[in-house]
């Protein structure tokens, strides 16, 4: 049974367009016209316990209003959401007890307090016993390499600390679930690859389900096992990495040195020649050939090095997104 079902989930926003001017604001006191903004159509979706799935999509495409429903911060203008067997805007406190929401742009620490204390009122609130609040707070500080830090005013923390201290009073109630909106926004390498560990440890040790949005390609490609790409509101995709190349990637580029100058002639009956050298060629090959070819170079010709590149994951996702663009 899946830990998160969605069925025919949607979110519309209905607003008034003024016209400009003084004549339209006055005009307006009688008369608005009423416009509707999709958020999110209708939806359906299936999550299993522990799974690492990733939100993928431009701005505007529904990935935050689907967090904030789920975690019961947005009502639905239609559909049918399970979470843990509850329905999330209902707010029950047996439910926020089990999910936790982190937003890379929001924070819920004060600022003028050293972080220790909001992690003291996050165990009030949770009401976390103390021998659990302090067993857990000394691994996550721990993992998170935070010793020297929970004793300082935020306002003294850097962005990437401040961030691994907020992950810290997200987590101490050990949540079930765990939405994840852009947490490494606005790291630098280091801080980001840090945080990119923590959850793919504390995902594989406690099982927890996570859903994560992010616009940094690295983050979801290293961290989930199944993709949604949202677009316009609309779910475009759906399945791994692997389904997404294998639908997108038809070639691959094969970079080839060769020990002395070969028959140009020759090489464009292996592939497109996409640039040549007086010993070296860029070939243009189709993935499903590339083994073939790759094989065929080396037996055939004088190689001296061989080297295959496929387009990024953020290249094909923009494949993706340019598709549906075009339509």
């Amino acid at each position: 049974m899946p830990i998160i079902s969605i069925k025919k989930l949607s979110k519309t926003y209905v607003y008034h367009q003024k016209q400009e001017g003084i004549w339209g604001s006055f005009t307006s006191l009688f008369w608005r016209e009423k416009m509707t903004a999709h958020a999110l159509k209708p939806l359906d979706l299936e999550i299993k316990t522990g799974e690492f799935l990733g939100l993928l999509g431009p701005n505007g495409a529904g990935k935050t209003t689907l967090l904030k429903m789920l975690s019961g911060i947005l009502y639905p203008t239609s559909g049918k959401a399970q979470v843990l067997g509850f329905t999330p805007w209902e707010r029950k406190h047996d439910y926020l007890k089990q999910i936790t929401l982190i937003m890379g742009q929001k924070q819920q620490l004060w600022w003028d307090l050293p972080a220790i204390e909001s992690f003291r009122l996050n165990q009030a609130i949770y009401q976390i016993p103390d021998q659990q609040y302090q067993a857990t707070l000394a691994e996550l500080v721990d993992l998170l390499d935070l010793q020297d830090l929970i004793h300082k005013q935020v306002r003294q923390l850097s962005l990437g600390e401040r961030m691994r201290c907020e992950i810290v009073a997200a987590l101490l109630h050990r949540p079930k679930v765990i939405f994840l909106d852009e947490p490494t926004i606005g790291l630098d390498v280091i801080a980001a690859n840090t945080i990119r560990a923590f959850f793919k440890r504390y995902n594989q040790e406690y099982k927890a389900t996570i859903i994560l949005t992010s616009h940094i390609m690295e983050d979801v490609h290293a961290l989930c096992s199944r993709l949604i790409v949202l677009a316009k509101g609309k779910q475009i995709f759906a399945g791994n990495f692997a389904d997404l190349f294998q639908r997108y990637v038809k070639n691959k580029e094969v970079t080839v040195s060769f020990h002395q100058q070969v028959s140009e002639s020759a090489l464009k009956a292996l592939g497109e020649i996409v640039n040549v050298g007086k010993k070296y060629s860029v070939l243009s090959i189709p993935s499903n050939k590339c083994a073939a070819i790759t094989r065929e170079l080396l037996t055939k010709f004088p190689v001296e090095d061989i080297s295959i590149k496929e387009p990024s994951a953020t290249e094909v996702v923009r494949l993706l997104l340019s598709e549906v663009k075009d339509k």
